[in-house]
């Protein structure tokens, strides 16, 4: 297989146009070309008028090496070379059941695939989430945004598929994959009902719809595979032992022996976090980010990133990603940008108020939104305990509460207010999509005056990249604490086991080692995979 690399064709191209383009690039004839597929796909727009498409083909050909040393010294704007292999390879598999199952505690992302990989290797885990399956979850976290109902074990943040069930399901990470491990969480997911495009656009996503029967499709092959879910299990205790993990305790009554532990619990476990640190696994505080979410009007943003070609089904509704470095020192920058989607209510803990973004797989809501967030240390803004960043979002999350009137609306603030420092007292052109509902007021007291600062330096600044911006009637919605985990559980490079407790695999979001759905995924399956070998070797 022969692999071109920046073909680059026009947005109105037509599909004989790209294969004209491969049977041009390499110099063959049409009968010479057995098939193609699409690898990847992007574009470049920073010529609005002219937006560029750049694809990478993986092309068969009846005399690959023939055209290979033919085109090797060819200079020309798209690069020719053997494909390299994709597929994913098992690094073990069980002999024998002679162990006790490994337990994987967390079923997000990072425990999805960790137990995904260890069931189809045969080591038939066990996976224990303290919240619910993903529809009745779902229909808790409704009621929470219709009702003001919060149940504290069944929410946004809690339950099966994670925090990112109720995102965009974003599909890209920034990390360095040198394995593939990324086309493997890609496959599964169309082997579970994705669309296939997500194998190949440049930022593919899902949308939360999708993304419930994909998880209950994934579950039932853990399960046909030999291994156990278990839902409203909440680990309330680990049994360590001469610095090796030998069981976990469930809801303070069930006793489950394993010598092989996966921790996947997300970046909002607290209270696991705090049962951690009391039974000495080796913790540290770690940076996170702290702002709001940012509404404006979707066709503002297509406007000023596609031009004239806003609207094309091709390019979709379009996305921003924006960085200041202001005069105080701090970063801004955008966070989980969703095209087309809402903001939703993403508490876990009574009186309390946290915002995040969810966008559907059509993305053709009114706005778009993002955070807008100011990152924060821990050696500054929250020292002396591991565990203060916890504490730090906490006391941010009850002033909103606070501010938002007590009932779970979020505070709000118009742009144009928020920038002039006055309360708004009406609503503009932009209707908010937070539920329960908007509380307006003076934003300038829900976060540290060094991050308002910040935030109201940057805002003019990115609306010089994307025009509107600014919109006097955009509007502000707080707060959003929960970008990443505060803390890190810290692991060894090698074995990917903590560092002071033999057996214990931190992994994902809550342990601090990703950032996201594919992030999280990829950690669950090299943790996963230390695990298998661990387990090899021990009971070999």
């Amino acid at each position: 297989m022969i692999r071109i690399t920046d073909l680059q064709l026009p947005l109105s191209h037509s599909e004989s146009d790209l294969k004209d383009a491969i049977l041009k690039r390499l110099k063959i004839k049409d009968e010479e070309l057995k098939s193609f597929l699409i690898f990847k796909r992007s574009y470049d727009a920073r010529k609005k008028t002219a937006i560029i498409l750049i694809y990478t083909i993986d092309v068969e050909l009846s005399n690959e090496a023939e055209v290979l040393h033919r085109t090797k010294d060819i200079q020309g704007q798209a690069k020719i070379g053997i494909a390299p292999d994709t597929s994913y390879k098992f690094v073990t598999h069980a002999k024998n059941q002679n162990f006790p199952r490994p337990v994987v505690i967390g079923f997000g992302p990072c425990g999805l695939f960790a137990a995904l990989i260890l069931a189809q290797m045969g080591f038939k885990p066990i996976v224990l989430e303290r919240g619910k399956a993903v529809r009745e979850r779902t229909k808790d976290t409704w009621g929470l945004w219709r009702k003001r109902e919060l149940q504290p074990e069944s929410n946004v943040q809690f339950g099966e598929g994670g925090a990112g069930t109720f995102s965009d399901g974003k599909l890209y990470s920034q990390i360095k994959d040198p394995k593939h491990y990324g086309r493997k969480v890609l496959t599964e997911f169309v082997k579970a009902g994705a669309p296939e495009e997500i194998l190949y656009v440049s930022k593919p996503h899902i949308g939360t719809f999708r993304l419930v029967k994909m998880i209950e499709e994934m579950r039932a092959n853990i399960i046909e595979l030999g291994g156990e879910i278990r839902f409203q299990q909440k680990v309330t205790d680990f049994d360590i032992r001469d610095g090796k993990i030998v069981g976990v305790t469930v809801n303070d009554k069930e006793y489950i022996e394993s010598d092989h532990v996966v921790l996947a619990v997300g970046h909002s476990a607290r209270d696991t976090f705090q049962l951690i640190y009391d039974k000495g696994i080796y913790v540290e505080a770690k940076p996170f980010s702290v702002g709001f979410r940012i509404e404006h009007p979707q066709s503002i943003i297509d406007k000023a990133r596609f031009g004239p070609n806003a609207g094309n089904k091709i390019l979709g509704a379009a996305d921003y990603k924006l960085v200041h470095h202001a005069s105080n020192d701090r970063s801004v920058y955008s966070f989980c940008m969703c095209p087309g989607g809402t903001v939703v209510a993403a508490t876990s803990e009574p009186g309390r108020v946290v915002t995040n973004g969810m966008s559907q797989y059509s993305r053709n809501e009114r706005n778009a939104n993002s955070a807008i967030v100011v990152g924060i240390n821990p050696e500054i803004d929250y020292p002396g305990h591991p565990l203060a960043g916890i504490d730090f979002q906490r006391k941010l999350e009850s002033r909103a509460f606070e501010l938002g009137g007590g009932t779970y609306n979020a505070p709000g603030q118009l742009i144009g207010d928020f920038l002039e420092n006055r309360a708004s007292t009406a609503f503009g052109e932009v209707v908010p999509s937070y539920k329960p509902g908007i509380t307006l007021c003076n934003l300038a007291d829900a976060l540290p005056e060094f991050a308002i600062k910040a935030i109201r330096e940057a805002i003019p600044e990115f609306d010089k990249q994307i025009k509107g911006f600014a919109l006097k009637d955009g509007l502000l919605t707080g707060v959003e604490t929960r970008t990443s985990s505060p803390i890190r559980i810290k692991r060894n490079d090698k074995d990917m086991q903590s560092l002071n407790t033999r057996g214990l695999f931190p992994a994902g979001e809550g342990a601090g080692y990703a950032g996201g759905i594919l992030s999280a995924a990829i950690d669950g399956i090299k943790v996963a995979e230390a695990l298998a070998l661990s387990l090899e070797h021990k009971y070999k």
